[in-house]
């Protein structure tokens, strides 16, 4: 075997198990005095669709929704848009909704993620004001993509979830979250 084969072979499989959903890990939001998710609201925020329209937690309000910031040049973000369009799908009936904020620069890219993933929910622009927000309810701030934020219908901050996620994972949070104050 060439030495063009075995390195090729070596970097892919780097890559795939970086990009297993088992490494992602649940971060504790910051607040003081409080060890349970559960008694923090979720970051009030307010921003601009890709397509202009207005979204924001206000709008959210008594639903469950998962703020989930992606990029489309991110491979697990990319990985994990086919399970989060599928259960979007699944679940809007039931008062669900997942909420993407793309951090892409090139807008032209995010739209053609957009369409070619067929993302069925939300996709917001990121600005600086949603980044500093969310940030402050992970420690040492929002580093990574993707990263996740369950809100329950109750507006609670159920969890934060660094790097990709599964189907079962997201499926699970999202009954939690739509059963949460209920």
């Amino acid at each position: 075997m060439s030495f063009f084969k075995i390195a090729t072979m070596l970097c892919l499989s780097v890559v795939m198990f970086a990009c297993q959903p088992e490494q992602a890990e649940t971060a504790k939001p910051q607040s003081e005095g409080s060890e349970a998710t559960k008694n923090i609201s979720a970051p009030v925020f307010s921003g601009t669709t890709l397509g202009g329209r207005t979204v924001s937690s206000k709008s959210l309000a008594g639903k469950a929704y998962i703020v989930n910031f992606f990029a489309s040049w991110c491979p697990p973000c990319r990985a994990e848009m086919p399970d989060m369009v599928a259960l979007q799908s699944e679940y809007e009936q039931n008062g669900f909704t997942f909420v993407g904020i793309t951090v892409d620069e090139d807008l032209s890219k995010a739209r053609a993620f957009v369409s070619d993933y067929g993302i069925n929910f939300p996709v917001v622009v990121a600005d600086q004001q949603i980044l500093d927000t969310y940030s402050s309810y992970v420690e040492g701030g929002l580093r990574a993509i993707p990263t996740s934020f369950v809100v329950g219908a109750d507006g609670s901050l159920q969890s934060v979830l660094l790097g990709p996620q599964s189907k079962m994972a997201f499926d699970n949070l999202i009954r939690e979250a739509i059963n949460a104050g209920g």
